[in-house]
């Protein structure tokens, strides 16, 4: 039996994080993981250049059942506290649009830059270790592993959630946490591609392919962004964005062209003699197979000067507000992250530890927060994560 201060079950950002922090501390600190290499999805995130924070933070950026819950965290270590950490490594980043941040190389620069500091504070990482059970005696956790026994004071859960299952996601975390009796909200897919009902995948599966800056809404929230038609249904950044507001059996109303009042802008054209066809003026716009799909091909056809204001209306309405119903979405496959988890009203928000279970501690994606797309929920890993350290 092996017995240290601190045991990390997880060894992908957060639980990393928590590791270096606590060892900084003097702590005794084992991570340990069933997966072949630590921060697998690190390496692939970002398409491999890791999106690992964001320029701008906030709470707003945030979906929790308790929406202060992240507040104290984010405020304690912040995108400018983990930027420094990278430019101490002289890691080469850049910012796209949104202040998202990544790698310039390789999103390995980000793994290896918290391995280097996992070695620093004298943390060991053990990976291909499955665990059998987890229990909690004499205020200590004991965990029986294929590689032997360990004991803790600390039992860290950074499991993450079950998103990518291709990965290694399991709901190891969640059936932790439901051990010790803290509760587990309802999970699902965040950050995910919309599947379309079997008439409307027929109808714009031509449209595979086309990206178009959107922007797509519901009651709840509202993104603008690239929507991709893909041969399944609905991607793109503003799509993958709403699916975290989503419920099954709602509509979304999408404008291929938030930039224009489409119905105001042809009724002036047409006020000002414009001869040219629908399609044409419609083309100038938009791309042409899009356009084929959305406005029937005998109006289209005709003159501006030809059509009534109801039938530009209609086109208008077509292209400004285009409400479609999903059929559902791709599911924890193709997902980002994981909505709901473990309920944060049952954990410290300034420790995240658990109120009930003393030395139990839950960080990343295994809580019940979700970040938006853009390198949230990497800096709510990094957050939670140091926040756990300091007490663990």
């Amino acid at each position: 039996m092996t017995d240290t201060d601190v045991i990390i079950i997880g060894a992908g950002a957060s639980g990393l994080m928590c590791a270096i922090e606590a060892g900084k501390r003097g702590r005794s600190v084992l991570v340990m993981d069933h997966a072949n290499k630590a921060g697998k999805k690190i390496l692939m995130s970002g398409g491999g250049r890791c999106n690992f924070t964001n320029y701008s933070v906030e709470p707003n950026n945030y979906i929790s059942n308790n929406p202060h819950f992240c507040k104290s965290a984010l405020s304690r270590y912040t995108q400018w506290d983990f930027l420094a950490l990278v430019e101490q490594y002289q890691i080469p980043f850049h910012e796209r649009d949104h202040g998202q941040l990544f790698c310039n190389d390789s999103a390995k620069d980000i793994r290896d830059m918290l391995l280097a500091e996992c070695q620093k504070a004298g943390v060991s990482v053990q990976l291909k270790t499955r665990i059998d059970s987890v229990e909690r005696s004499a205020e200590r956790f004991q965990v029986k592993t294929g590689s032997g026994t360990f004991t803790g004071q600390s039992l860290v859960v950074a499991t993450g959630g079950l998103s990518i299952p291709k990965m290694g996601a399991t709901p190891l975390g969640y059936k932790l946490a439901e051990q010790f009796g803290i509760n587990v909200l309802p999970t699902r897919a965040g950050l995910v591609p919309f599947t379309l009902q079997p008439e409307d995948k027929e109808k714009f599966s031509a449209l595979s392919g086309i990206a178009v800056p959107c922007r797509v809404s519901n009651s709840r929230q509202s993104f603008s962004e690239n929507v991709l038609f893909t041969h399944r249904g609905l991607s793109g950044p503003a799509i993958l964005q709403i699916s975290s507001y989503w419920r099954a059996g709602e509509t979304i109303e999408i404008n291929l062209l938030p930039q224009i009042d489409l119905d105001a802008e042809l009724k002036s054209k047409r006020r000002q003699k414009l001869r040219n066809k629908l399609r044409t003026i419609l083309e100038s716009y938009l791309p042409k197979r899009l356009i084929g799909v959305f406005v029937p091909e005998e109006v289209l056809d005709r003159s501006l000067q030809d059509l009534s204001d109801k039938q530009i209306q209609q086109v208008a309405d077509r292209i400004n507000r285009w409400a479609i119903k999903p059929n559902g979405t791709e599911g924890y496959r193709t997902a980002e992250v994981t909505s709901g988890g473990v309920d944060c009203d049952a954990v410290s928000s300034k420790t995240m530890e658990s109120k009930q279970i003393a030395g139990l501690y839950f960080i990343g994606e295994v809580l019940d927060v979700t970040g938006w797309l853009g390198g949230y929920n990497f800096q709510w890993a990094w957050s939670s994560a140091w926040c756990a350290g300091q007490y663990c």
